[in-house]
Order: C-alpha cells, then sequence, then structure tokens
C-alpha cells in the first residue's frame, strides 16, 4: 500500500526533563511540535488517564518524511512499568553513539558496531554506528510477539504490510509499507506478551476514505478494535480522524487519515520553547518533594 505509511511511536515518560535531554542532546532529534492538554485524550493517546497531559514530537525531521517518537507526559506520574512488548526503536547515526559516550550515558557494544543505550523510563534503543544517513536515519521497530506466523498473518494479510525478511530459525519478521520507510520487525519472546503499564502504540496514516474500510474489515474478521473511528481536536490546528485496534498480542494501532494529519504535524518552529516553558513552569516534582511524597507509579 504506496499511500500508507509509518508516522511514529508513542512512548509514556514520567522524567520529562531527562528524556528531553536524551532525544534532543544524545539522539540529536529535534522538537518538531509541543501541545499541552487539560484532560485526557478520546482515543487515550496519552494512556487510560484523564487528567493535565502533554504531547512532544521529536524526530530527525519532519512528520511527512520521518517516523518519530510521540513522548507523552502525564502530570503527577513519574513511573510505568515495563512489559515485553517493545523491544527497541534501531537508527543509524555514530554522532549519537559519540554523544553518549561523551555525555556518560550508559551505553554498550552488542554486535559489531550496534550500541544499546535506554532512554529514561528504560526504552531501548539500538545506534548503528554509521555516518547518519540523509534519509530518515529511524530503521525499524521491534515489538514482542507470541506466535510469530499469527502475528505476520495479521500484519501482513490484514494491514497489508510487506514482508521483507522472515526467518523461522531466530524466529523473526521484517515487514513495511515501503523501502523507504521505517520498518516493523516482530520477534517471538517465547511466551506471552506483557504490555506493562508502559505500552506505547505504533501509528500509521493511510487516506480518510480507507479508515471506515479498515474498521469494517477489523469486525468482519473479528479483530479486537479499540477505539471505533473518531475525530480527535487539537486546539487551533486541524481535526483529525483515527480508528485505533490492537493485534493479536493487544499492541496498538493508530491509523489516522492522512491528508488531516499532514496539516495538524506541521513542525512548530516554537516546539522547542513551548515544551522548555512547559518543564519550567511544571513544579510538580518539587511540590511532592515538599510533601515528602513520590509521583504516582502506573
Amino acid at each position: 500500500m504506496g499511500c500508507r505509511r509509518a508516522l511514529h511511536f508513542v512512548f509514556k515518560v514520567g522524567d520529562r526533563p531527562r528524556t528531553a535531554r536524551f532525544y534532543r542532546d544524545l539522539l540529536g532529534m529535534s522538537v518538531l511540535r509541543h501541545e499541552e492538554f487539560e484532560e485526557g485524550c478520546k482515543a487515550s493517546c496519552n494512556g487510560p488517564y484523564d487528567g493535565k497531559w502533554s504531547k512532544t514530537m521529536v524526530g530527525y525531521g519532519p512528520e511527512d518524511n520521518h517516523f518519530v517518537a510521540e513522548l507523552t507526559y502525564n502530570y503527577g506520574i513519574g513511573e510505568y512499568r515495563l512489559g515485553n512488548d517493545f523491544l527497541g526503536i534501531t537508527l543509524v547515526s555514530s554522532q549519537a553513539v559519540s554523544n553518549a559516550k561523551k555525555m556518560g550515558w550508559p551505553i554498550r557494544e552488542v554486535t559489531t558496531g550496534v550500541f544499546e543505550t535506554e532512554a529514561p523510563g528504560g526504552y531501548k534503543f539500538y545506534l548503528e554506528d554509521k555516518e547518519q544517513l540523509k534519509q530518515d536515519p529511524v530503521q525499524k521497530v521491534t515489538l514482542g510477539v507470541s506466535n510469530l506466523q499469527k502475528s505476520v498473518n495479521y500484519w501482513s494479510n490484514l494491514l497489508e504490510m510487506k514482508i521483507y525478511e522472515k526467518d523461522e530459525e531466530k524466529q523473526r519478521a521484517l515487514l513495511g509499507y515501503a523501502d523507504n520507510q521505517c520498518k516493523l520487525e516482530l520477534k517471538a519472546v517465547g511466551g506471552a506478551v506483557d504490555h506493562g503499564t508502559a505500552f506505547g502504540r505504533i501509528a500509521f496514516s493511510c487516506a480518510k476514505e480507507e479508515l471506515p474500510k479498515i474498521e469494517a474489515l477489523m469486525k468482519k474478521e473479528n479483530q479486537k478494535i479499540l477505539t471505533p473511528l473518531v475525530s480527535l481536536d487539537t486546539p487551533g490546528k486541524a481535526t483529525v480522524q483515527v480508528v485505533i485496534l490492537a493485534d493479536p498480542d493487544g499492541h496498538e494501532i493508530c491509523f489516522v487519515g492522512d491528508e488531516a494529519f499532514r496539516d495538524l504535524s506541521k513542525v512548530d518552529p516554537n516546539g522547542a520553547k513551548l515544551l522548555d516553558d512547559a518543564m519550567a513552569s511544571d513544579n510538580s516534582d518539587k511540590w511532592f518533594a515538599a510533601q515528602n511524597m513520590k509521583k504516582a507509579a502506573a
């Protein structure tokens, strides 16, 4: 499906300043846009929380042609429990490897030329020590699955992804919508998939008229729909339509109408300042410390 494209992965973050430092100073990504919300998202973009939260998009370039990270921060929640559902993001950047070493950020070489490091919260990143690509350096997102063949069938037959590689011996498969896009790698974890409370979401865009067709197909095939087709408003920006699915292991999948999303996702030149201002005015850490309390653990 040439008109479908990989957009972003959603991470829940508990320590916004350290997270911002990791993505900006270590990975070398830029803040593309930042938004603050007073109440939870209708499509649970920030997880099952109703309170104040923020969304920060970070990446190596515009969302039109780069796979980026969506960082969601729920005020008052300091940490989330990891499961075995998210296994890592792989990107090409010798600069990121160099940055990690200069910053004293924990990093280790797992195979020749590939370094493993962790974002705050424990999310794994794999950095290939090669010159950063002119196109998007983000190569793949790896998710854990309980039954490789069942998952491959879902993603290829129902969601129409192309199978690029499949290795029965290593129990992994690589899929995607286009050669020049970030790929999805599925890896068997040897048991049930645990999403913890840190569970993320992977997002793709498609033509707006495809959304009801995707929803109808999932109903016909008795597959899980987490959020039926709904419109999401962002103050002062485009309204987008989304449908949220779950694959056989419960991985959350968002499909969004491409036309409105391209409008919504335009780079905001004030994005970095908006994030910095929000972090500066967030006194929650001081408040909890003054009360001799810790932020809630989800």
